[in-house]
């Protein structure tokens, strides 16, 4: 099991931070009881550009529930 580097709430989104395999690159997983993403981040990305993956974390999921309403 990949050790958390970092658990903390966006909106409603659950975003947890954790090591990988790799040296260089973290895992992060996102989950907001209806959509879950992962993907990964070099740490330069994660430390330096922490806001900015936020706010395309906040804005993809946003969108999600609007395409899922716009279908309903």
């Amino acid at each position: 099991m990949s050790k958390t580097i970092e658990s903390y709430k966006l909106g409603n989104v659950e975003v947890v931070i954790s090591e990988t395999d790799q040296k260089d690159r973290l895992h992060v997983d996102c989950n907001d009881g209806t959509y879950h993403s992962e993907f990964t981040v070099r740490m330069y990305e994660y430390e330096n550009y922490k806001r900015h993956m936020n706010q395309k974390i906040k804005l993809a999921y946003n969108k999600q529930h609007e395409e899922e309403d716009s279908i309903n």
